[in-house]
């Protein structure tokens, strides 16, 4: 019987669909396991995939590439440690998130995921069958139990593999990264270890994937729910842990202990991390987007610069008769800071030409939003002219506040391939904002200091779209408007609830109905960093065509 045991944990970066390139990750992570003496190397769940596949795993095409890859990798990693590694698997024409564990050139355990998520991002009861619960499986005499995910956020899974003889608890994840994330995992992972008595292993990807952001967080905890190993948050790392029998069952040595980053940290490293993945993923190198001198566009700049380089972000004002000077001025200033490229488009011309093309149609007509949103669209059009002519993909730079209640011009502002802040209401932007000039770390490729000039932080925030115009003209404080969205969106509340903790009715049933008819919008916009448990795409979805409005 032994009275050792040395798991290898990968905590790494897969990209969906790259089946090919995710095995060689995986092999690579093996190798090193076993240069280093480890029983068995373990990935996340649907490594080999990536995750989440959504509709892509029930293409049959798919599905065979994977056996394929799988089979191969099983083969190129017979002599040495055991390797556990996510990748669907197929039985009776039915789908299943699966847990592969690799033995001797071929696979030796299949653990099926029995309860599968359905709320939030994730759908997985659409694609996958749901399974009973599997025992536990062996790796040189040593009896492990995987709930998959989902599994370890219900008792049943963890006291099933107990009661069924497993020594230690391995639980391979795919969990995106909101606010307040690792606590939750923590808390939930110590109820699976004071149930069952087990040390438990919580192994998560890291990565951006559209939306979402795996940020790792990988942890072992003791029997007694003591932390012995904290792997860092968004980082691939690859790390060793000894286990050794005891009087008390098996316990984990006390290994790495990395901090984890507080909340504010945390967002804009998502941001950053989800964007450089998005553009690295889907085949961008630079990045173009318009500075405009406000904070949303600065703050989107700063992060690019952090994601690419300096050098691969190009950033470009196009002022109208209506822009200021002290916007060309902070626009020019926030670049300069950053050292990224600006250039200056005007598009007076442009947008005299379009108003004679009109003047037909709009004789008699007072000037208004129409005209208004012809500067926004034909910025649109000026950046997407420099997208397609030199590869760059366009970023679009609207908050979250903009987002909910519409503030921001279909076809115009947000044009654009992804936006990073799409998930950050604009109270939380000026702290993002000063964070990142009172900061500096290592992951970051843009420059040290203050990169946001603070008299962008300090004005009053304006589409200058017309003369003096500012975004209180239309919408409330946004110290307010944050927090009645905050009500409406994150936590449901009703009108009357929001109305009694203090805000003006009349104001709560306008930014209701904002909230409510700019949902064509929001279909239409580009796919951004999530943050929240409600940001706007899978978590929260609603009809376009919509007549309900609540009356309390």
């Amino acid at each position: 019987m032994t009275d050792h045991f040395r798991l290898t944990l990968a905590q790494l970066n897969p990209s969906l669909g790259d089946l090919r390139g995710n095995a060689e990750k995986a092999r690579k992570a093996w190798a090193e396991g076993k240069a280093a003496g480890a029983h068995m190397v373990a990935l996340t769940e649907m490594f080999l995939t990536g995750y989440q596949t959504q509709d892509l795993i029930l293409k049959p095409a798919f599905l065979a590439d994977c056996a394929t890859v799988l089979a191969q990798l099983a083969a190129d990693c017979a002599e040495g440690p055991a390797l556990g590694i996510g990748a669907p698997y197929v039985q009776d024409g039915q789908i299943y998130n699966a847990y592969h564990i690799l033995q001797g050139g071929k696979v030796t355990a299949v653990v099926l995921k029995h309860h599968l998520p359905n709320n939030a991002v994730f759908d997985e009861k659409r694609v996958f069958t749901p399974a009973d619960v599997h025992g536990p499986y062996v790796v040189d005499g040593v009896r492990i139990g995987s709930p998959i995910c989902e599994d370890a956020w219900h008792p049943d899974v963890a006291e099933t593999l107990a009661e069924t003889g497993a020594e230690i608890l391995l639980v391979p994840n795919g969990s995106p990264y909101h606010r307040g994330k690792p606590n939750l995992r923590l808390n939930l992972m110590v109820e699976r270890v004071v149930e069952t008595g087990l040390p438990l292993v919580y192994l998560n990807m890291v990565g951006g994937q559209d939306d979402q952001v795996f940020d790792g967080s990988s942890m072992v905890l003791n029997g007694g729910g003591q932390l012995a190993v904290q792997m860092p948050q968004f980082d691939e790392c690859v790390t060793h842990v000894d286990f050794r029998r005891t009087a008390r069952g098996w316990e984990a040595d006390q290994g790495m202990l990395a901090a984890l980053p507080p909340i504010g940290e945390a967002d804009y490293r998502a941001c950053v991390l989800s964007l450089a993945d998005y553009m690295a993923k889907t085949g961008f190198k630079k990045a173009v987007l318009g500075l405009s001198g406000g904070i949303d566009s600065a703050i989107v700049a700063a992060m690019a610069c952090d994601a690419l380089g300096p050098e691969n972000v190009h950033c470009v004002m196009l002022p109208s008769e209506f822009t200021s000077q002290h916007s060309l001025d902070d626009a020019a200033d926030c670049a300069g800071r950053l050292g990224c490229r600006l250039d200056t488009l005007p598009i007076t011309a442009a947008q005299k030409a379009v108003g004679e093309t009109l003047a037909g149609l709009f004789e008699g007509l007072e000037p208004g939003i129409a005209e208004e949103n012809i500067q926004s669209r034909l910025r649109g059009v000026m950046l997407m002219a420099l997208s397609n002519k030199f590869g760059a993909m366009l970023l679009t730079t609207g908050n979250k506040s903009e987002m909910a209640v519409g503030y921001c011009t279909i076809y115009g502002d947000m044009n654009g391939g992804y936006n990073p802040v799409k998930d950050m209401y604009k109270t939380r932007m000026f702290l993002t904002a000063r964070w990142r000039n009172e900061n500096h770390r290592d992951w970051m490729k843009g420059p040290a200091g203050e990169v946001i000039p603070e008299r962008i932080l300090t004005k009053a925030p304006s589409a200058e779209l017309r003369a003096n115009q500012t975004d209180q003209d239309s919408l409330p404080p946004y110290e307010v408007l944050d927090d009645i969205l905050e009500c409406l969106v994150e936590k449901d509340m009703s009108v009357a609830e929001i109305v009694a903790k203090g805000h003006d009715r009349t104001v709560v049933k306008k930014v209701e109905s904002l909230l409510y008819i700019a949902e064509y919008k929001r279909f239409q916009s580009a796919p951004g960093t999530r943050l929240t448990q409600k940001a706007f795409w899978l978590d929260r979805r609603y009809p376009i065509a919509n007549r309900w409005r609540d009356q309390s």
